[in-house]
């Protein structure tokens, strides 16, 4: 009861939070699993809030900050993949017959298994990196492939494992998914120079690979990704829900003081609301 109380504080503080033009309110609920508002839009990606994965796998290090019950007023789901802590069954499916109008963007690779979980054919949105979409008249959406830990496309060229920039309210957010830096990847992003940069840190080895754990870039190389890309402010995610495949977010702090002490950098609490403010948005 108690964490369902929580719950039920966070989901009205998300309802009610209105950020100003040039902001975004972002509140993280583990792994990669956050909320992302601004001019009245609320989108969810990845959103991994139920014990699914308690019953079928690795056993979650903390509660989650919501349950799916919570979830009522979204605008928009974004799933970077097919794994269970990306598409987790046991969100979606009270996700989507909560907010029955809110499309789910996914991979193409995901759309059977999304509607194996109930959710109505008109609802998936494919993922396509070939062009951006425009979304409510306010929400600029642009896929970029990634790679966890190689990039792979199916027989029509459509990416299995995607990241999404999200230029809304006046902010440009980066959010990476799962993946390893590429050829090509940096020189992408710098491009767009994202106002915020979310970039998983947990990295990969020979052991956990032999255990079937696909991994992604490491603290160092999100440190220097953020930096190459011109991130004003970078935001480390995947380090913390499962014992087995986390690393201490730090070590990601420590190595950007060090070496680009004038890097922004944000670390966030579980379940926190992080209201980013841009200077950008005023030049």
């Amino acid at each position: 009861m108690k964490s369902a109380r929580k719950g039920t504080a966070l989901i009205h503080e998300v309802r009610s939070t209105e950020v100003p033009y040039g902001t975004l309110a972002i509140w993280f609920l583990g792994q990669e699993s956050v909320i992302i508002k601004g001019d009245g839009i609320t989108v969810y990606i990845d959103p991994y809030v139920s014990d699914f994965l308690d019953r079928n796998g690795p056993v979650r290090s903390y509660p989650a900050p919501i349950i799916p019950e919570d979830i009522t007023g979204a605008d928009l789901c974004l799933i970077t993949h097919e794994h269970d802590d990306h598409m987790d069954e046991g969100t979606l499916t009270v996700f989507h017959a909560q907010n029955k109008e809110a499309p789910i963007i996914a991979p193409a690779c995901c759309r059977q298994e999304l509607l194996r979980m109930g959710v109505e054919g008109a609802g998936i949105l494919t993922a396509n990196a070939r062009e951006a979409r425009e979304l409510f008249s306010k929400l600029r959406l642009t896929v970029i492939p990634a790679a966890h830990e190689e990039l792979e496309q199916d027989e029509n060229g459509y990416e299995r494992s995607v990241g999404y920039v999200l230029e809304l309210n006046g902010v440009t957010l980066y959010h990476a998914g799962d993946t390893v830096i590429y050829p090509g990847l940096a020189d992408r992003l710098a491009e767009i120079a994202p106002d915020v940069a979310m970039l998983p840190i947990n990295g990969r080895d020979y052991f956990r690979r032999e255990k079937g754990i696909i991994g992604n870039m490491n603290y160092r190389e999100a440190a220097e990704l953020a930096v190459r890309i011109g991130a004003e402010t970078v935001i480390p995610l995947h380090y913390d829900v499962f014992a087995g495949n986390s690393e201490k977010p730090g070590y990601f702090v420590d190595y950007l003081y060090e070496h680009y002490p004038e890097q922004k950098c944000h670390v966030m609490a579980r379940g926190e609301r992080f209201v980013y403010v841009s200077a950008r948005a005023f030049v």
